[in-house]
């Protein structure tokens, strides 16, 4: 499979097979990884002080600046892979 075919299976795997349990960093590295991979650098004005987890989840892309859409996309199947070793998911 090509790398868009590989990284549409690991987001899927994501959805459908990691655990609720995962821990804030591990979604929020998700996440960003996810948006830049999707959509490139963040686009967005930093939420407002009153929205702390869309705070937390533009911080997290935000730190993903720079990082091309391709390498983004590598990483995020390497992080869905190492999560379900982690967790123990098929």
């Amino acid at each position: 499979m090509g790398l868009q075919e590989d990284f549409d299976a690991a987001a899927k795997e994501a959805t459908d097979n990691l655990p609720n349990t995962l821990s804030n960093d591990e979604k929020l590295e998700l996440y960003a990884l996810f948006k830049q991979a999707k959509e490139g650098d963040c686009n967005t004005a930093q939420p407002g002080i009153f929205d702390p987890k869309g705070r937390a989840k533009w911080s997290a892309w935000n730190a993903k600046k720079g990082l091309g859409k391709e390498e983004a996309m590598q990483k995020y199947i390497e992080y869905v892979a190492s999560l379900k070793a982690k967790h123990g998911t098929k």
